[in-house]
């Protein structure tokens, strides 16, 4: 196990584990939004449409508590086995706190080197990369050294949790995972198109995180397939999961299970993306259906990802 090794830089290090980010109350959507947008506010409409999903699932997101229990845990676990030597905080992409505040705080507090995670398995420089970059550029201006847990896709622990979750989500549903008339459709966050066709590799390491997983719960029928695409004129990469579930029943399927493997804890894209609208439009079209439990701070995944922060800190010598 990673777990076993001993990091090699001598000094404190800070950890910024890094996610995307939501409003904490109704009224910092706008804002939100607008940072999402890159500083372009949103049309009343757009606006409108984003409370109301909020609204939907409870007035917000459950991201930033289920991210603050991901961070403990891994924290817990990297004190156990080097106590006072790291330090973990969260830092977010588009609320507060930022990337660069997270990493001003380590920085400030004694930090000696960083490491950087973001709680997504799937490289993209559309996604993870953007993350990245900004956590490299601020530590840089702090003169300190950095290393970053950039893919972990095909993470055995992940694997194992996702297919065990399969599992338990195909017997929700009353359907076998070997059944030809039940399909396992596994997705992540789409992007805009000209990301893949720029060779990113983003779409390729999704269908090896789902291989690995349907052959681990030995499922029969399976796909990749993409969700909560931004609204935007470009092309995003598909098919998006709605017109694959509304086209299941003419290819014979009756039970479509749902593995968002491309996101780690409860959020807005899961609560309403997939337990709301994916699954009115499966009832729609007459499937049964059900969706994986998120990992959010399973104590296997908080102590798989120690030991990749670990490795990094491993990396930066010392």
């Amino acid at each position: 196990m990673r777990l076993e090794e001993a990091p090699g830089p001598a000094g404190k290090i800070g950890v910024v584990v890094m996610a995307y980010g939501t409003p904490g109350s109704p009224e910092e959507v706008e804002e939100f939004y607008t940072d999402v947008r890159r500083g372009r506010p949103p049309s009343p409409e757009q606006l409108a449409d984003l409370r109301r999903r909020y609204e939907a699932v409870g007035g917000t997101s459950q991201l930033t508590a289920r991210t603050s229990e991901q961070v403990a845990g891994i924290q817990a676990v990297l004190e156990s086995r080097d106590p006072g030597r790291f330090t973990c905080r969260y830092g977010s992409k588009h609320s507060h706190p930022k990337i660069e505040a997270a990493v001003d705080e380590l920085a400030g507090g004694g930090a000696e080197a960083l490491v950087g995670l973001v709680l997504a398995p799937h490289y993209s420089s559309g996604s993870v990369g953007e993350y990245l970059d900004r956590a490299r550029a601020r530590t840089e201006a702090h003169g300190l050294p950095v290393s970053f847990v950039e893919d972990w896709h095909d993470d055995p622990v992940l694997v194992d949790l996702l297919a065990k979750r399969v599992t338990e989500a195909f017997a929700l549903a009353g359907a076998s995972p070997g059944d030809e008339s039940a399909e396992l459709l596994v997705t992540a966050h789409s992007l805009p198109r000209r990301i893949i066709d720029a060779g990113d590799g983003y779409d390729r390491r999704l269908r090896e995180t789902a291989e690995l997983v349907a052959r681990r719960s030995d499922v029969a029928r399976w796909r990749t397939c993409w969700q909560s695409a931004g609204r935007t004129p470009e092309p995003w990469i598909g098919p998006d999961i709605l017109d694959v579930l509304r086209g299941l029943p003419g290819d014979g399927v009756t039970t479509a299970v749902v593995c968002p493997a491309g996101f780690t804890s409860d959020h807005l894209e899961i609560n309403y993306d997939l337990d709301i609208e994916a699954r009115k439009v499966a009832t729609e079209t007459g499937l049964r259906f059900a969706r994986t439990t998120s990992l959010n701070a399973d104590p296997l995944l908080c102590e798989s990802l120690a030991g990749y922060v670990l490795e990094a800190a491993e990396a930066l010598g010392g």
